[in-house]
């Protein structure tokens, strides 16, 4: 029961971290979730969840790398082949070797092997975090895909030669020939185990098929369990289980792109399925990770052996050494040859792409997974030297490297993204179309025979708006500031409306019900104009109360009494918004203040006409309907927009300012 508890609570996390971010974008999520995991092990709550490395790998990375292997363009991952095995296999080694000599010598109590055995746990970036930088951090597409290359074998080439190092320590002796040899067997061999399961698994699947099973649920099943049975025999078979899952992943994307139509809904149901899993297992590795941390630090406080400072400063340096070291190898490597000789020793389009890749090296769970997997003691009974240290500083390392991937990698994007000279006007008319092509392809997708005139209406009504953005590129601005002044002017209208309907109540010429339900339309609207969170919350009493009235409402004929002294007492407040609206006219606002007017005017004359053709009555209903599910849709963009760094806050404040103005016309 205690472990169930324990993973709601973990699970209710993942849904607070994203709340948090949506509302500070900037702030990455994985380092959200980190926090929020230590917080949860900090609590008096008994939260702790002892990290088990070879469950969390077969757990955790399995799933997440065989996704990996299936999402990666793999005409990019040929194109990049060289530089990619320079990084994950060059880059891993030679950072072994030199990082390792350099942690000895800064800590002589870490022996030389035990030295290696953490700079090979600390050389492969994280796969996971490699992914979750990408939603928020635009780096060039080419840098991207060498990451996510990189990302998917250096985890391989890690782990073997960090289990070749602590090997060495343990046992107190070192084969280099041995240790190569068993390296490309162990490569190799994962990768081809993992084609040959996966071919297996298809084969299976399409046999099942064969049989006339075609049920989505049992297909979907041998999908969920497919990275995991091939990690498992991978490692039973003393292969790589993350190079093996890696291949499966290629393979299924391959025969996930060759499936029958006929098997459409599969696909449908997959994506969706592996969607919510794959988001449950990103934000559990960073919240686990956020678990260990306070442990890690209390150990190390807590023993007068250590200098609490002296041991900051380590982490520090050791991570100021490996992007260094990064940096020297991309800049050298970069294109997967030596570069030196081609172009002088300094290049500046080099040395940008160099300092983008070097800090994008991020490390994460795989780190802190290997450095627990540290055993105890040494083969003779002696404790593993300074294993507690070990831990803490890989901890460490990989809070530094996302701290500095965060705060450093994001200024220079931005300002390599400004160099590009791109003006105000045209990021704001971008993201307009944007907002607008998001509900057009929403509501493409509602149209059906009964409202199919009304979705061609609403469409047509955008499509004028991007018209009119693409003749002028002042045209968005000037929409976006109208709607600034619109929303003011009709702001104050409603005021007087609000005021005329008060004194109609005062005055007796207006009931109680009455004056109930127009009170309600106002703070309704208000609330659309000022604060969408203060909306959603009116919409959630307005469903309350609409169901209480159904059920103590009065009989029929007081219903259809209360609708025409509602239409009376709204004629008489739209002629004093009317009237207040004329006094407040000048030159700046007289467009405006005219097109509002007219709104008006539009209102008196429906309730003037009375009830309306039933056709027609369908028509409206169906319009508003999808003109509401198109502003929840433009709701929905901006914010994505804003989270994946397109916008600023200002002009995501300013998108959301016209739609809440559409929306209230909308309710009108």
């Amino acid at each position: 029961m205690e472990i169930f508890i324990i993973i709601l609570i973990l699970l209710a996390g993942i849904g607070i971290s994203n709340i948090i971010n949506r509302f500070i974008p900037s702030f990455p999520i994985p380092l959200i979730q980190i926090s929020l995991g230590m917080i949860l092990a900090i609590l008096p709550l008994g939260i702790h969840m002892a990290l088990e490395p070879e469950l969390f790998l077969v757990l955790f990375i399995a799933p997440l790398l065989f996704n990996d292997g299936k999402r990666v363009s793999r005409s990019e991952l040929w194109n990049l082949r060289t530089p990619i095995l320079l990084m994950a296999l060059g880059l891993v080694f030679v950072t072994v070797f030199i990082v390792g000599y350099i942690i000895h010598w800064m800590i002589p109590s870490i022996t030389l092997s035990a030295a290696f055995a953490l700079a090979a746990i600390l050389s492969p970036t994280d796969a996971v975090a490699v992914q979750a930088l990408s939603k928020r951090i635009h780096l060039p597409k080419k840098i991207m895909n060498l990451l996510e290359g990189e990302a998917l074998i250096n985890d391989a080439s890690g782990l073997v030669a960090f289990k070749f190092a602590v090997a060495a320590t343990v046992s107190g002796s070192f084969s280099l020939i041995k240790a190569t040899t068993s390296f490309f067997i162990i490569a190799i061999g994962g990768l081809l185990c993992g084609v040959v399961l996966s071919f297996i698994i298809i084969h299976i699947r399409r046999l099942i098929r064969r049989l006339g099973m075609e049920d989505v649920t049992i297909q979907m099943l041998i999908q969920i369990l497919t990275p995991f049975i091939i990690y498992l025999t991978s490692e039973h078979l003393g292969l790589s289980g993350i190079l093996a899952v890696v291949s499966g992943g290629i393979i299924h994307s391959i025969e996930h792109e060759h499936t029958e139509s006929f098997m459409s809904k599969l696909q449908i149901v997959s994506d969706s399925t592996w969607f919510v899993i794959l988001f449950i297992l990103n934000g559990l590795v960073f919240l686990i990770l956020g678990l260990q941390i306070p442990g890690v630090i209390k150990i190390i406080f807590i023993d007068e052996k250590f200098n609490n400072l002296q041991v900051f400063g380590y982490i520090v340096v050791i991570s100021i050494i490996l992007t260094l070291i990064r940096f020297l190898w991309v800049y050298i490597f970069g294109e997967g040859k030596f570069r030196f000789r081609e172009e002088g020793i300094f290049n500046k389009l080099r040395f940008k792409a160099a300092v983008l890749t070097s800090l994008s090296g991020v490390r994460g769970a795989v780190t802190l997974a290997g450095a627990f997997s540290i055993p105890y003691v040494l083969q003779g009974g002696a404790p593993f030297p300074q294993r507690d240290l070990i831990i803490f500083i890989s901890a460490g390392v990989i809070l530094f490297s996302l701290l500095e991937t965060s705060i450093i990698l994001p200024i220079l994007v931005k300002k390599e993204e400004q160099s590009k000279g791109e003006d105000k006007n045209k990021i704001e008319r971008k993201a307009f179309i944007k907002v607008i092509e998001a509900s057009i392809k929403v509501l493409k997708e509602e149209i059906n025979d009964e409202n199919k005139k009304a979705a061609l209406y609403v469409i047509s009504s955008y499509n004028r708006y991007i018209r009119k953005s693409y003749r002028s590129e002042n045209q968005v601005e000037l929409n976006l500031k109208s709607s600034e002044m619109k929303k003011d002017i009709y702001a104050k209208a409603l005021k007087v409306e609000e005021d005329e309907i008060e004194h109609l109540f005062k005055a007796g010429e207006i009931s109680q019900n009455v004056y109930n339900v127009l009170k309600e339309k106002f703070n309704h609207t208000e609330s659309i104009l000022s604060n969408g969170l203060k909306h959603r919350i009116n919409i959630a009493i307005s469903i309350i109360k609409g169901v209480a009235l159904k059920i103590f409402s009065s009989s029929k004929n007081d219903s259809m009494t209360d609708v025409k002294e509602i239409e009376s007492a709204k004629i008489l407040a739209y002629n004093a918004a009317i009237s207040a609206i004329r006094k407040e006219i000048n030159d700046e606002n007289r467009g405006i203040s005219l097109e509002i007017i007219a709104h008006y005017t539009e209102y008196i004359r429906r309730i003037q006409r009375g009830s309306q053709p039933k056709d027609n009555e369908q028509f409206n209903k169906h319009k508003r309907e999808l003109q509401f599910k198109a502003i929840e849709v433009q709701r929905k963009e901006v914010q994505s927009l804003f989270e994946n760094g397109e916008i600023n806050r200002e002009l995501a404040n300013k998108l959301r300012k016209f739609i809440n103005y559409w929306e209230a016309t909308i309710m009108e």
